[in-house]
């Protein structure tokens, strides 16, 4: 009853705004709450929450309606480096953050 979203391209911040939302609710609320949520880490969060489920009756025979969330780890990954031509031949360094995404489901 777990599943993992890795390297998934956005800051750890923002993605654990969404994350705090839907920490200990039951699936359905929280499936329901993150479709109407207008935020880039809701979309990740929703499909990796309905992995869960869907791993949760294939592999348990659990309803998805019986489960809630367990626990949402949001932790930070390696960065995408890109550099930005700059004058005198110089290049800046530009780091763009990535995250992994845990979610854990258990029963009511």
């Amino acid at each position: 009853m777990k599943a993992h979203l890795r390297q998934f391209r956005l800051s750890v911040r923002k993605a654990n705004v969404v994350a705090g939302m839907v920490r200990g609710k039951p699936v359905q609320e929280a499936l329901d709450l993150l479709k109407f949520t207008p935020k880039k880490s809701a979309d990740a969060l929703y499909k990796v929450i309905a992995s869960a489920a869907a791993n949760a009756q294939a592999n348990d025979n659990i309803s998805p309606d019986t489960l809630k969330i367990k626990e949402i780890i949001v932790n930070r990954s390696a960065f995408w480096s890109r550099f930005l031509p700059s004058s005198r031949g110089r290049a800046l360094k530009i780091q763009k953050p990535t995250c992994n995404i845990s979610v854990q489901l258990a029963p009511q």
